[in-house]
């Protein structure tokens, strides 16, 4: 690996300060990283749940400790942590013994995402990001008013392309309907369960209908990306705003009838509504194309007035053609870490080497100088080589 300097960074069994910020605790297994007056303590349990890492800052001004609001799914305790301070307002948190799935973690304090959850919330925050290998394709936001044809679009792209586009599974607080299973039709949860999560920003976008909440989770998207698929949500302009303000990077399409003759026609062949309920979708889709069009939400506007060339030119955005039918995005692999280690930074890569009896000298490392996305979603871009230490 050459000369170049590189610092250690400390186990927390350890129980010592390394000179780099990154101190371990051996009484309660928390570790401790100091950026600038402040240090993030890594450890325990988040508000007593013992399924979630805890999280506590520390001034050293005021000598003061205090909870911040912990946004995104984060990881579960473990035995042991090491914590490096990486550029950008992130700290990587790499779990010792834990599965391949769950063993890199991003704890951001000084990203864009959080500088704006502050300002919006009024209090400290932070929050977790996965890390994985590999990068993804974006996720697809399709948005239009009823019965102008996307959900037939939808279904022809996972005919046609079975394997490389997928849906999210949507949650509701309302009770299961019959032969609806739990995690394939719905994530059905308790209220008091969604709302808290919701507080967390845990979800991409919601909304109350009769008395439920509805609504798509940030997790439930990227557990259909890291299949190495597509996901694909069909969902309202609100709902479609409220993605368009998070962080997930996303292609928008809304989906246009060419007339409103035309939808109106469309709907009255359905043979399924009341004149009444046509009438009010009729209103419902006229404010929804307003909003699709002028709000600056999406990118791209497809006319449906001819089914076959929509599908086409739905292809062309996503990149699809005859020559390229295949999805370049493979499913996420784990992160199999030793379970005894060190870690050391040496510019952007990260290198962990076995350690303890019967040791083979394997070396770990993960490059993170092409890492994207970020909380409250995944840390996409980790490349990963083994190789043998000297």
């Amino acid at each position: 690996m050459g000369e170049a300097p590189a610092f250690f960074v400390d186990h927390l069994e350890n129980g010592y300060t390394n000179g780099f910020g990154v101190k371990s605790e051996p009484k309660n297994r928390d570790t401790s990283v100091q950026i600038g007056d402040r240090s993030f303590v890594i450890g325990g349990n988040h508000e007593g749940n013992p399924l979630f890492l805890g999280v506590q800052i520390h001034d050293k001004i005021t000598n003061k400790c205090s909870s911040p609001t912990v946004l995104g799914t984060g990881p579960k305790p473990c035995k042991g942590y090491s914590a490096i301070v990486l550029p950008k307002g992130r700290i990587l948190v790499i779990k010792k013994g834990s599965a391949s799935d769950d063993s890199i973690w991003f704890l951001e304090v000084d990203t864009p995402f959080i500088r704006e959850q502050k300002k919006l919330l009024g209090r400290e925050v932070v929050a977790w990001s996965k890390g994985v290998r590999g990068n993804a394709e974006k996720p697809i936001v399709i948005s239009g008013p009823s019965g102008v044809g996307k959900g037939t679009l939808i279904s022809m792209l996972m005919k046609e392309f079975p394997s490389m586009f997928g849906f999210s599974v949507s949650h509701t607080t309302r009770a299961p309907r019959c032969m609806e299973k739990n995690g394939v039709h719905y994530h059905f949860t308790d209220k008091t369960v969604m709302e808290k999560e919701i507080k967390d920003g845990k979800f991409l976008e919601f909304a109350s209908v009769h008395g439920n909440l509805y609504g798509t989770s940030i997790e439930s998207v990227e557990v259909v990306t890291d299949s190495g698929k597509r996901c694909i949500l069909d969902i309202d302009v609100q709902g479609a705003r409220s993605v368009k303000a998070s962080s997930l990077d996303a292609i928008f399409i809304f989906v246009c009838p060419p007339s409103m003759k035309e939808l109106e026609d469309r709907l009255r062949a359905r043979g399924t509504e009341t004149e009444e309920q046509i009438q009010k979708r009729l209103r419902n889709a006229e404010a929804e194309i307003k909003a699709g069009k002028s709000s600056g939400i999406f990118e791209h506007i497809l006319y449906n007035d001819n089914l076959e060339e929509c599908y086409k030119n739905l292809k062309n955005l996503l990149g699809i053609n005859d020559l390229a039918p295949v999805n370049g995005v493979e499913a996420v692999e784990g992160i199999d870490l030793p379970k005894e280690h060190t870690v050391t930074k040496m510019d952007d890569k990260i290198l962990i080497q076995e350690t303890g009896e019967g040791t083979k000298n394997k070396m770990i490392v993960l490059d993170l100088s092409s890492i994207n996305g970020g909380a409250p979603g995944r840390t996409r871009g980790i490349v990963l080589d083994t190789v043998k230490s000297s």
